[in-house]
């Protein structure tokens, strides 16, 4: 028996808990290669505690909907960002913690062109990309120590559309 989880949609509040949601709406913050290009700066707070900053790329498999999990994860020493390199949104499961367990998974969906960082320590699920090519650019912290815990849920959740 597994428990369902239905997607919210994905806005910058709703997310704020877990980590930053971040893409190009509104205005940029600042115009540059001589008037080409717009920056929108600094819209996601990376941590990386005695580490450095890190770029992997990652190819995920495509996921359908309904979705089952059992495993979720954190990163302890740093955060993580997911920048999804196609046009397509992803799944986002995150959950809050109790004393280093994850409770109350919640799923989200992100729309084209936006991309997320959890939070250091932010409990979530695996890349899940519904659609496109499954490649990512993630960016991590790279350093000693174990930035991995993995927890395996008792009982799965299946995540189902709105």
């Amino acid at each position: 028996m597994s428990a369902e989880i239905v997607i919210q949609p994905i806005t910058a509040t709703a997310f704020a808990p877990y980590g930053d949601l971040f893409d190009c709406s509104g205005d940029a913050d600042m115009i540059i290669n001589l008037g080409k290009c717009g920056r929108f700066h600094d819209r996601a707070q990376m941590d990386f505690g005695t580490g450095r900053a890190g770029l992997s790329l990652f190819k995920a498999e495509i996921r359908s909907l309904p979705y089952e999990f059992a495993i979720l994860e954190r990163h302890p020493l740093g955060s993580q960002a997911f920048v999804p390199m196609c046009e397509n949104g992803f799944l986002v499961i995150v959950a809050e913690d109790a004393n280093g367990t994850p409770i109350n998974p919640k799923a989200f969906e992100t729309q084209a062109g936006q991309a997320i960082n959890f939070h250091k320590g932010t409990w979530h699920g695996v890349l899940t990309p519904l659609a496109g090519s499954g490649q990512f650019a993630v960016i991590d912290r790279i350093g000693d120590g174990n930035n991995l815990e993995e927890f395996l849920l008792k009982t799965p959740h299946v995540v189902v559309g709105a």
